[in-house]
């Protein structure tokens, strides 16, 4: 009897053991996990078991034997164990480091899977009264509860504030009802409480809720309470998709568009592309949610592959954002607020509704530059610039984390006036306190919200109404529901019309959408100015007179033009090093075996150094692979990757590879 194990290491393959002496065949699950010797001396790994069988391509007296098998009943269905294999084959990644994803950091250690003493929620009713639907939300309502049970793909397209979250919580009252266990997948940890707490509100359940902001202990409890049963709804981030489920029924992904959803490093899996995967393998509905569905969704929607819902109205009697342009070129500015926009802001503070600004950069500014000489504090690491932190008295690289204290004199010619170019949200944020002394106005970004409970007391705040503006980056941008906030200003939409990945226009134009979301959640006419000295862009003009759905249709026509996803596919091979030479004779390499494969319809394009091209003192060069056809592609890489793997310069560079990748940077 031979066990073949999944081991958290970079290397393809599983790993040949002989079991304990005492173990029979019958008394060991695949899925569990165990204790074995690995490599020299006596180092100790945690494995787990995938496969039982009677042949090595090893020699048997050569073959080291399990020392202790931790887990008597797998924590791992055949169902969880065919969806992580399908994760490691698709994304071409080493299965143990897949396996190893699907635990929280307390079992991939090796510590027993018991769950912490909670107290049990006893109650009489599943759920408290729904809201009344209107005739749309019950079509969306009807349409997926009619599928449980099967499996299909839902795209639930609704304009923000349009009533997805209600039609969630209608079809989970259908799938408890069932007996079955709801995944809610969310792509920022900001959105967890506000919608835990509309959950704890509407069912009288044990809700789960797992992201990487908790402790590991409270991970690992949810992912038991999951795996037994004990949880009927699990609400997490990201890699919350991989939890085991005693009898899952639905998954849900909220603002299904996020770049989020996609990891950018160690295993580059989509949540969303796995997650309809993993409804395949169960055979039960997915639905995706989204004001701003992504382009590969839309896509598969016109491919009769997901069935389309829409909730073209607002509910309740809040009504769609008037989107206007103000046009900035030659207006004379204060630290990037026009005089139009001030007024606009008085304005709507004199009628005691808030305003949200949202700039999506932080810090005080991103350059510190010479006024005499034209010096640039520069990242010794990387090819960027520093961003000033006021409040700190640093320069910071937002790239590799590396930091300054904050200088006075140039370094370069010594007696110049050093001079802050750029807005950040911290230099936003001082002029408003002096613009605006007598209202409160608060900070919401990464470097305001570090400390535990700080974004929940700051949301709090909001829902009060103890904050008059609300200044912000991204976290802001979706999701939240601030009834009071009537105006909302983009100060900066330029900043991401011109870039050189093809992808930034979807995700400007979805931001832009997600934001004025925010506007007249409730009865109040919402407002939406965005400041701009691009006023006849296309992507802007399109999206104010036509709205994001004909946007999405002529981006995508551009896309199919020249043939680009999600009418082709790619996949991203990177490598850095330190030494500037290696990188590119590593990927020249991988076309060299590429070009001994019978391959004539995948592109190969580089190697070419990346957009950035140093940080974190790594040279990194970039060779992309297209192809018309997704298993072309796939075939290539399953021949190419365990090859790649075994190059002596694959030992002397980092290299990784992304599959659909959705950041070209």
């Amino acid at each position: 009897m031979i066990f073949k194990l999944a081991i958290a290491t970079p290397l393809y393959q599983l790993f040949d053991y002989l079991p304990p002496l005492d173990i029979e065949s019958d008394n060991i699950q695949l899925g569990s996990r165990v204790v074995v010797p690995f490599g020299r001396g006596n180092h100790k790994k945690i494995a787990v078991l995938m496969e039982i069988t009677d042949y090595s391509d090893c020699e048997f007296d050569k073959l080291k034997r399990v020392e202790r098998i931790i887990d008597q009943h797998s924590l791992l269905s055949a169902h969880d164990l065919n969806l992580l294999n399908w994760v490691s084959r698709y994304y071409h990644h080493p299965i143990g480091e897949v396996i190893s994803l699907a635990f929280p950091t307390a079992l991939r250690q090796g510590k027993a899977a018991k769950l912490a003493a909670e107290k049990n929620i006893q109650t009489t009713e599943l759920s408290n009264a729904a809201l009344t639907s209107n005739p749309a939300q019950q079509t969306a309502i009807d349409s997926v509860c009619a599928s449980l049970g099967q499996f299909a793909v839902f795209l639930l397209e609704g304009v923000t504030g349009s009533g997805k979250t209600e039609v969630y919580l209608q079809i989970i009252h259908e799938v408890l009802k069932r007996g079955q266990q709801v995944l809610v997948l969310v792509p920022e940890i900001s959105l967890t409480p506000q919608l835990e707490a509309r959950f704890k509100h509407r069912f009288a359940v044990n809700i789960a809720v797992s992201h990487s902001k908790l402790t590991d202990n409270q991970r690992q409890n949810a992912w038991l309470q999951a795996q037994q049963g004990i949880s009927p709804i699990l609400l997490g981030t990201r890699s919350a998709l991989f939890t085991p489920f005693r009898n899952l029924g639905l998954i849900i992904l909220d603002e299904e568009h996020d770049a989020s959803f996609k990891q950018q490093e160690g295993v580059r899996f989509s949540a969303r592309d796995t997650a309809v995967v993993r409804g395949k393998l169960l055979n039960i509905p997915v639905l995706l949610g989204s004001a701003t569905p992504s382009f590969e969704s839309l896509h598969n929607v016109a491919k009769q592959r997901y069935q389309w819902l829409h909730l073209p109205e607002r509910a309740g009697y809040s009504i769609k954002p008037v989107l206007q342009l103000l046009d900035i070129r030659n207006k004379k500015m204060r630290e990037g607020l026009s005089e139009a926009l001030l007024s606009e802001i008085c304005n709507t503070l004199a009628n005691n509704e808030q305003v949200l600004l949202f700039l999506n950069r932080r810090g005080f500014a991103p350059t510190l530059i010479c006024h005499s000489c034209g010096w640039v504090a520069r990242c010794l690491h990387c090819e960027a610039n520093l961003v000033i932190h006021a409040d700190e008295a640093l320069l910071r690289c937002h790239h590799c984390g590396t930091e300054h204290r904050l200088i006075n004199t140039c370094p370069a010619c010594k007696t110049g006036e050093l001079t802050p170019l750029g807005l950040g949200t911290e230099r936003v944020e001082k002029v408003l306190a002096k613009l605006f002394a007598d209202k409160t106005i608060l900070r919401l970004d990464r470097d305001s919200t570090k400390r535990k409970g700080t974004l929940e007391n700051y949301l709090e705040q909001i829902h009060q109404g103890d904050v008059d503006i609300i200044l912000g980056t991204q976290m802001l941008a979706k999701g939240h529901h601030f009834p009071n906030v009537t105006l909302v200003a983009i100060l900066d939409v330029d900043s991401g019309l011109f870039s050189i990945d093809f992808h930034t226009a979807e995700k400007l134009a979805q931001l832009i959408i997600q934001v004025s979301g925010r506007a007249g959640r409730a009865e109040k006419i919402g407002r939406v100015l965005m400041q701009t000295r691009q006023p006849t862009h296309p992507l802007l003009t399109t999206l104010i007179e036509h709205g994001y759905a004909q946007f999405a249709n002529s981006a995508l026509a551009e896309r199919q033009a020249a043939q680009l996803p999600p009418f082709s596919y790619q996949a991203l091979l990177s490598a850095r090093a330190r030494d500037a030479e290696l990188p590119p004779v590593f990927l020249q390499a991988i076309i060299d075996l590429a070009a001994q494969v019978d391959n004539k319809t995948v592109l190969l394009l580089g190697p070419a150094a990346a957009p950035m091209a140093k940080r974190a003192g790594f040279h990194r060069y970039q060779l992309l692979l297209q192809s018309k056809q997704r298993s072309d592609l796939q075939a290539l890489l399953t021949t190419l990757i365990p090859e790649v793997a075994k190059l002596k310069l694959a030992a002397k560079v980092r290299w990784s590879l992304d599959v659909d990748p959705i950041d070209l940077y």
